[in-house]
């Protein structure tokens, strides 16, 4: 069986937003995006989420983690999905940036193909430094050409995010929120990252 045949492996790693915290249906973004990813074997997905944890701890435990879940007869890919724990513990950029360029540096060494995901919005005190951090960890993705979802940008005026953020006391997305999310992913480049087609969505 050649590369392009091998059946897809996901590692997913990041915080509660990974996880699908606060959707009532429990699928979150990853669930909705799996469900529209259409690969030739069944698509193995592995989500990893430890909530609200920083770019230092995910750094810090993501190799390990994923090692483990690899396979030599998978097409294995990682997903590092960044949530908003950097601004709560104080991080600086500099920081973050390094912690995601460590972890992309070690997967491209691993030869395992990333896709990161960037935090969304959150509670409305965090707007500013949150937009400084989702465009630092683009920069820091497109250095190394792996494809950057920006959840900030689009969702930050969205009413139907607003609209989710308003009703949940831990700024956690609902159904509709999760699947703007989801939507932002497959149109940012998923399908193509992937080698599959794009099936419209």
């Amino acid at each position: 069986m050649c590369v392009g045949e091998l059946p897809l492996r996901l590692a997913v790693v990041g915080d509660e937003l990974v996880a699908g915290a606060g959707d009532p249906k429990g699928l979150g973004w990853v669930g909705r995006v799996a469900a529209r990813t259409h690969a030739p074997d069944p698509l193995t997905v592995l989500t990893l989420a430890v909530p609200g944890e920083t770019s230092t701890d995910l750094g810090a435990r993501w190799d390990a983690e994923v090692s483990r879940r690899l396979s030599p007869h998978a097409d294995n890919r990682l997903v590092v999905a960044l949530g908003r724990a950097d601004i709560a513990a104080g991080l600086s950029l500099a920081r973050s940036r390094l912690n995601l360029a460590n972890v992309l540096d070690v997967a491209d060494q691993r030869r395992i193909p990333a896709f990161v995901v960037g935090p969304p919005p959150g509670a409305v005190h965090e707007g500013d430094r949150l937009a400084e951090l989702s465009a630092a960890l683009g920069d820091v993705a497109a250095r190394r050409r792996v494809p950057y979802v920006d959840m900030y940008s689009p969702l930050a005026a969205h009413d139907q995010w607003l609209a989710d953020m308003a009703t949940s006391a831990h700024h956690l997305p609902g159904q509709a929120g999760y699947g703007l999310m989801a939507w932002l992913v497959l149109h940012t480049g998923w399908h193509s990252w992937l080698g599959l087609p794009d099936d419209g969505v």
